[in-house]
């Protein structure tokens, strides 16, 4: 089908033995040429599928699935002319591939199960399986009824107890399911200088999953690569721009707000920090006290902020700094991204922070997996002593538009 495109001899074993398995699952690093070996085996059973029974594309959400799935598909320096006969229009919940119309499914919780409920499927895609709920994948495959029904689905690992791993891809024998494990090696196009900086980037859990492969358990710090001799730094760059002030703001517990900046030298800096713990100071504040302090702390800064990024779960408090002329954007909290981006971010030398954040840097060392949720098989960190880090992640994440491409191009 794609004579132009170079594949690694695991790849092409991946695709002729996915037309065998009623499910197909390939696992393994980033950037590791199974995305592209899948959707090579998705375009040629689209090709074959027979008229009665849906095709689905499912993800997380429909963006994941546009990023993931639909954007390389019309990439032609990928598929070449494949990709003119991949039709989809922006925020659209269905697309046109190889003259068949083709379902976007998003399911980010237990809630899109009732999407596919009734249906018919003969063929499905599920990109990143392990961040879709279990009860979802297994309405899905009750829903594989046409005779020669398809399943096929990518994923990073995660950790070893994480269902799809413990009932699914270790019980291979005993199902009809095909897997394939995949490294970096194993993508013949990635450029050498590449796939070094990519090492660089990953450290502890994530490079063991992402970089090697591994299904291994979250435990122990969660940033181990941080050193306070590289990333505490007594005095400040010139700063060309301060992107956040990031808030955490609590009632009973700590409200803290720190100031993040992006450096001359192209490297992100928490230049500043606020905080104020109603255990142990004066009792608890009201929100239009906490407006007023926090204001008067902004004031102070040499800068003002591009955004002031508050923990989403906190809509009055944001409503009240609205109401007291300082608009606010409600922070990205996707956990475990976000720590990922700030272990990556520490790991390259790209975050540092100032000396003066006693109470954030009270809390990096103590920063951990929870292992009681590991061993359900999913990723958390234990919830305490984690204001200024959240408030940090807040700031960090949401606004990795306005700093990406100065700090990943240095």
């Amino acid at each position: 089908m794609i004579d132009s495109l170079p594949l690694s001899p695991k790849q092409i074993q991946s695709i002729v033995e996915s037309k065998q398995a009623r499910i197909s699952c390939w696992t393994g690093a980033v950037r590791s040429g199974k995305t592209i070996a899948s959707l090579l085996a998705f375009l040629m059973a689209v090709a074959e599928a027979p008229d009665s029974g849906l095709v689905l594309c499912v993800g997380r959400t429909l963006q994941t699935i546009e990023r993931n799935i639909l954007d390389p598909l019309q990439d032609r320096t990928i598929f070449g002319t494949v990709a003119d006969h991949v039709h989809h229009t922006r925020g659209a919940t269905t697309a046109v591939i190889l003259g068949r119309t083709v379902h976007l499914i998003g399911a980010s919780d237990a809630r899109a199960e009732g999407r596919i409920r009734g249906a018919t499927v003969y063929l499905a895609y599920v990109d990143e399986a392990t961040l879709v709920p279990e009860s979802f994948w297994n309405q899905l495959l009750a829903r594989l009824s046409v005779p020669g029904a398809r399943l096929l689905a990518t994923t990073n690992p995660d950790s070893p107890a994480h269902w799809l791993r413990k009932k699914f891809i270790l019980r291979a024998a005993e199902l009809d399911l095909a897997t394939w494990h995949f490294t970096l090696d194993d993508n013949p196009g990635l450029d050498p200088a590449y796939v070094a900086n990519l090492k660089a980037e990953y450290v502890g859990l994530w490079y063991k999953r992402f970089i090697q492969g591994l299904w291994v358990m979250a435990d122990g710090a969660i940033f181990d690569a941080f050193d306070e001799t590289r990333h505490v730094v007594p005095t400040l760059p010139a700063i060309r721009r301060y992107l956040a002030a990031g808030i955490d703001y609590g009632t009973t517990n700590p409200t803290h707000a720190v100031m993040l900046g992006l450096g001359d030298d192209n490297r992100l800096y928490v230049t500043s920090e606020w905080r104020y713990d109603s255990r142990i100071q004066l009792g608890s504040l009201s929100p239009v006290e906490y407006s007023k302090r926090i204001r008067a702390w902004l004031a102070k800064q040499p800068e003002q902020p591009t955004w002031v990024v508050v923990d989403p779960a906190a809509r009055d408090f944001r409503e009240q700094l609205r109401a007291d002329g300082r608009p606010t954007r409600p922070g990205n909290n996707s956990v475990i991204e976000g720590i990922r981006t700030m272990s990556s971010l520490f790991a390259t030398d790209k975050l540092k922070i100032h000396a003066s954040c006693t109470h954030l840097l009270d809390e990096i060392p103590g920063y951990t997996w929870d292992p009681d949720k590991a061993l359900l098989g999913e990723d958390a960190p234990i919830k305490l002593d984690d204001h200024g880090i959240d408030a940090s992640r807040y700031a960090i994440f949401t606004t990795r538009r306005l700093w990406r491409p100065y700090v990943l191009a240095a």
